[in-house]
């Protein structure tokens, strides 16, 4: 098992970093934010690169798929 840090880039986790077990390329994290207000669920997918290492970039999804998805 292999420990990565990973950083997200866009939507309510902007800028946040942490720390994922074996991670793959192409996995996409639903993050659900539930403050003080309407239910707002946003979309990530994990990716790499030499340059910049492991990232979680905001993505879109169909409903179909986005039921599919992991929950942060």
């Amino acid at each position: 098992m292999t420990e990565e840090n990973v950083r997200f880039f866009g939507g309510p986790l902007d800028g946040r970093v942490q720390t994922l077990d074996d991670p793959v390329s192409g996995t996409v994290m639903r993050h659900v934010h539930l403050h003080e207000g309407p239910k707002i669920e946003t979309f990530y997918q994990l990716g790499f690169s030499p340059e910049a290492g492991w990232e979680y970039r905001l993505c879109g999804l169909p409903a179909s798929e986005a039921d599919e998805a992991r929950e942060l």
